[in-house]
């Protein structure tokens, strides 16, 4: 083959895949680097549940899972590398696993025709399908993450949060600063001040923060922290004697990892929680089965049924989902990208088949549409156990305020298409 010839053909790979021989689900994963606590859990997770479904079930539709991993230490433009050295590759979906990479890949991926799932992360706005074609962020979102925090504060305040003081301690990130439009307008619609204070990465120095929340004497701090960020704060709480049942972190500041160096000044802190954790489920009986014993963990094994693993294995499993709704809709097991995301965009996740997976009670039913990538938005709360070492859910399923979200998600949604001349339309 000539030069020319092999150029033509990777750029064809690019624009118009062909079938694939496996099905590549490639990992932007951080292992190293100031961040690593959180990624590797979530990484071994998301690995352990695909080689499970090899394993025990020779792949998907009998097509085998081929996995691939790219370090990016939590960095944007690492990140953008690994995406560029994939994308060529047939990925059938990425998952960045940061906020930062999520808003430089989202143009790319357009660009590309390669779907993208943000699970909990990324540009809340990409809900709108009819403009964020490639990119999905179901089951919820941080600004539903902020709104199911304030309608449960105003269940523990018996429907008032009038003239409370709120504050929230965020990573100074594109990540950490999603949740302020919308504590900003809940604040003007219920009545409660809001305080945003940043905390630079990776948020080992904050010391003249938690003066700050000394001297405001809030009601209540919520917490959008990642990594070693968390555990300091938390540790900085405790040293204050703030009341831990006051102090709510969002999904991704809700992880053992974060309480546990607190020991038991981390007693009564309080999370969302998208999904359950644990090992109460069947799915972990067949993991033990098909994964550990036969010394295919993707980790040393001693994060099974944490937080963060648990997560990785949920990513894992909607990304499976869709690949088999994809099967259906085409009628071949060797799909492309392109099919992948006809698979997310038409995902129905039901209780009756959490069920099948191994998985009841675990994560919230949902449906996925071309007006709504993001799920449900529903969200639990859950609370430490510093005594059982454990987490406790002490609420059902959240709902968010979709309506005021919505209106947000157009306005910002609908910016974007305008500055990106971006029409838009359903591909479903």
């Amino acid at each position: 083959m000539t030069r020319l010839a092999a150029a033509i053909a990777v750029a064809t790979t690019v624009a118009m895949p062909v079938l694939a021989q496996d099905l590549h689900f490639p990992m932007l994963n951080y292992r190293t680097g100031p961040f690593a606590p959180g990624g590797i859990p979530f990484a071994d997770g998301y690995q352990d549940y695909l080689t499970l479904i090899n394993e025990r079930d020779g792949g998907i539709g009998g097509v085998r899972i081929r996995m691939s991993e790219c370090e990016t230490a939590y960095n944007t433009e690492r990140g953008v590398e690994c995406y560029q050295a994939i994308r060529g590759d047939r990925p059938l979906v990425i998952q960045p696993l940061s906020t930062g990479i999520t808003y430089q890949l989202i143009p790319r991926t357009m660009e590309d025709g390669v779907p993208m799932h943000t699970m909990g992360y990324g540009r809340t706005s990409a809900v709108n399908g009819e403009v964020f074609n490639w990119t999905f962020n179901y089951p919820g979102t941080y600004w539903d993450g902020a709104s199911v925090i304030i309608n449960f504060l105003l269940d523990e305040n018996e429907g008032s949060l009038e003239g409370k003081k709120i504050v929230l301690l965020y990573h100074n990130s594109a990540y950490g600063r999603e949740p302020i439009p919308t504590l900003t307008r809940l604040s003007e619609n219920l009545g409660y001040s809001f305080t945003s204070i940043g905390v630079d990465s990776p948020g080992q120095e904050q010391g003249n923060q938690w003066l700050q929340i000394r001297r405001e004497r809030p009601d209540y701090v919520i917490m959008w922290g990642w990594g070693v960020m968390n555990a300091v704060a938390i540790q900085e709480a405790a040293n204050i004697r703030f009341n831990m049942n006051n102090f709510i972190g969002v999904w991704w500041s809700g992880s053992e990892q974060d309480v546990l160096p607190a020991g038991a000044g981390a007693h009564g802190y309080r999370s969302l929680a998208m999904h359950g954790t644990g090992r109460d489920y069947p799915i972990y009986d067949d993991i033990q089965e098909y994964v550990v014993d036969r010394g295919r963990t993707a980790g040393a094994g001693d994060q099974i049924g944490t937080v963060l693993y648990s997560r990785g294995m949920y990513a894992a499993m909607l990304a499976v989902e869709a690949a088999r709704t994809a099967q259906e809709i085409h009628g071949v097991a060797e799909i492309t990208p392109a099919m992948m995301r006809d698979g997310m965009a038409n995902l129905v996740i039901s209780e009756e088949r959490m069920v099948e997976l191994g998985l009841p009670n675990f994560g919230p039913p949902f449906e996925v549409s071309c007006q709504n990538h993001g799920g449900s938005g529903q969200a639990m709360i859950q609370e430490w156990d510093a005594n059982a070492g454990q987490w406790n859910l002490i609420t059902d399923w959240i709902e968010s305020d979709r309506e005021l979200i919505m209106e947000m998600v157009m306005d910002d949604s609908m910016a974007f298409a305008t500055e990106n001349n971006i029409t838009p339309s359903c591909m479903e």
